[in-house]
């Protein structure tokens, strides 16, 4: 049984002045813990004359409390792509690596369609400069669709374990055209398993790696895998395909898995020993979780309400 204490929201982009005049989200927190900080990557949004968004990646440092920030991003921490390319309109989320001195940045790219909302990819950027910015690898994705995985590829959750370097990441599997009340399609999306010797060449499986509980149409997001005592834990976000955004008890829960082999897991989300608040800014949902280690302490950050419109949570897992 794993059993978290929450620590309360730690950071809420709306009394920030961030870079791309962007003044509302920091979702899908992901943390580089570096020499005299943790550094925290989310992306925000820049709003668009026509109303739509566009993703950018920021960050801020905390000291190893959590309690003072030390620095936000002032400047764009990762370009999008240019025309036509398939982090034209945003990147959400960028999961950071450390490993034999080489930063990774595995991003996350958004391009709009026309029959569609969007179209995602994952993509591979590399930081000179301790993970202040980050330059794209190649203007194209890493992995992208394909035979098996025909849409929707991203959400990478990057671990160096057992010699290889493993992804967890998403892929669509349908769209369900006209779901929701306003006449827009709604996705549906699984968790799948990668690996890969340099980080850039992937071998996937393509097969569906955590069971459904709310049934087919179980949307699956933002897997995060850390070993504690030999085991392997995942924790990610599902939710229904559709009603998520109005309806109560459709939207994002966080759901719990382990695995002693890393290629079978066994979900029981009742063992992952953290639910929704009772009241405030988490009591509607919870989303985009990230787990991480400093020195001996192992943290949880996530989202919470209006997929973290409002900023990021803290919680500390407790020493069995």
């Amino acid at each position: 049984m794993m059993n978290w204490t929450k620590l309360g929201k730690i950071f809420d982009p709306t009394e920030h002045q961030l870079h791309n005049n962007c003044k509302q989200f920091a979702q899908s927190p992901q943390v580089l813990v570096l020499d005299k900080c943790v550094r925290i990557y989310f992306t925000t949004r820049e709003v668009e004359p026509t109303g739509k968004y566009l993703g950018h990646v920021a960050f801020v440092d905390f000291d190893f409390d959590f309690k003072n920030i030390l620095n936000i991003s002032s400047e764009t921490v990762i370009p999008l792509g240019g025309l036509g390319a398939f982090d034209q309109h945003g990147m959400f989320p960028m999961n950071v690596l450390k490993h034999n001195e080489i930063i990774y940045g595995f991003t996350s790219g958004l391009s709009r369609r026309k029959s569609v909302s969007l179209e995602t990819s994952i993509g591979l950027a590399l930081s000179e400069n301790n993970g202040l910015t980050f330059e794209k690898y190649k203007k194209g994705p890493i992995v992208s669709s394909s035979l098996h995985e025909p849409f929707l590829v991203c959400d990478a959750f990057v671990q160096h374990y057992e010699n290889q370097f493993h992804m967890w990441y998403i892929y669509g599997v349908k769209w369900i055209k006209g779901a929701e009340v306003d006449g827009t399609e709604s996705r549906v999306y699984k968790i799948a398993h990668a690996t890969s010797g340099n980080a850039i060449d992937w071998v996937r499986n393509s097969e569906l790696i955590i069971p459904d509980k709310i049934g087919d149409d179980e949307c699956q997001a933002l897997p995060t895998v850390i070993k504690i005592d030999n085991r392997y834990h995942m924790y990610f976000c599902y939710r229904h395909a559709t009603g998520f955004r109005n309806e109560t008890g459709r939207g994002y829960k966080l759901g719990y898995a382990y695995s002693d082999d890393l290629i079978n897991w066994t979900r029981n989300d009742e063992k992952s020993g953290i639910e929704l608040g009772e009241s405030g800014w988490d009591s509607e949902m919870m989303c985009y979780p990230h787990i991480f280690q400093v020195q001996d302490q192992v943290f949880m950050l996530y989202n919470g309400n209006e997929f973290g419109k409002f900023g990021f949570g803290l919680a500390v897992l407790e020493k069995n």
